[in-house]
C-alpha cells in the first residue's frame, strides 16, 4: 500500500494533507453535533415548567447546566423577561445570529477540501500523463518500461486518491449542512415557543 501511495508522486502530499484535515473536521463536527443534540433534548419543556411556576432562577440554572446553542438562547430570553415580547424576540434572535457561525464552523473548509482534493487528483493525472507521453516521445519505453509504468501509475493513483478524499468529504459536508439547517429551524421554533412561555409567565405575575 505504501509503495502505491509513493508511486503517486509529490501530488500525494497535499492530497494526504487534505485527507488529514477532512478527517479532523469530520470527527470534530460529529462530536459537536452529538453533544448539541444531547444537550438540547427536552430542555424547552423543563424551562417552560420552571417559568410557569415562576422559578426563573431555576430556569437559568437549567440553561447554565446545558452547553448548547439552544440553552444560550433560552438564557437570553429569560434574562430579558421584563421587556416586551418584541424586545425579547429581538434579543434572542441576535443571540441566535451569534450561535449560527458556531454551527457552521469548518463547513466551508470541508467543502473546499472536497473540491481541492478532486482537482489535485486531476492535476496528478495530467502531470503523470505528461511524463508518460514524454517517455513515449523519447522512445525510452522500449528500453525501460518501468519509467513509463511509473508515469501511468502516478496518473492513476493521484486520481484515485483525490476521489477517496473528495467523496467522503462531500457526503459529510452535505450531511452537516442538513444538520445545521435542522438545528437552525429548531432554534427559530424554540424562540417563538419561549416568547409565548415568558408572556404567559408575565401575565401570571401581573395577576
Amino acid at each position: 500500500m505504501l509503495s502505491i501511495l509513493i508511486s503517486g508522486g509529490l501530488i500525494m502530499v497535499p492530497i494526504g494533507l487534505c485527507a488529514l484535515a477532512a478527517t479532523v473536521i469530520i470527527v470534530e463536527r460529529l462530536m459537536f453535533y452529538a453533544s448539541v443534540r444531547k444537550g438540547q433534548r427536552d430542555i424547552l419543556p423543563r424551562i417552560a415548567s420552571s417559568v410557569d411556576k415562576g422559578h426563573y432562577d431555576e430556569a437559568l440554572a437549567i440553561c447554565d447546566a446545558v452547553e448548547s446553542p439552544l440553552s444560550r438562547l433560552m438564557k437570553t430570553g429569560i434574562s430579558y423577561r421584563e421587556f416586551s415580547d418584541a424586545a425579547i424576540k429581538e434579543a434572542v434572535m441576535n443571540q441566535a445570529n451569534r450561535e449560527i457561525p458556531k454551527l457552521e464552523r469548518f463547513l466551508s473548509s470541508l467543502g473546499t477540501i472536497a473540491t481541492v482534493s478532486t482537482l489535485l487528483g486531476l492535476l496528478g493525472t495530467v502531470t503523470g500523463n505528461i511524463r508518460a507521453f514524454g517517455v513515449l516521445g523519447a522512445g525510452a519505453s522500449m528500453g525501460d518500461p518501468a519509467v513509463l509504468a511509473s508515469s501511468i501509475a502516478e496518473a492513476l493513483v493521484t486520481t484515485a486518491a483525490g476521489l477517496v478524499v473528495s467523496i467522503p468529504a462531500v457526503i459529510f459536508y452535505n450531511y452537516f449542512i442538513a444538520e445545521t439547517n435542522r438545528m437552525i429551524t429548531e432554534m427559530e421554533s424554540s424562540v417563538s415557543d419561549l416568547v409565548l412561555v415568558l408572556a404567559r409567565g408575565k401575565r401570571r405575575d401581573e395577576v
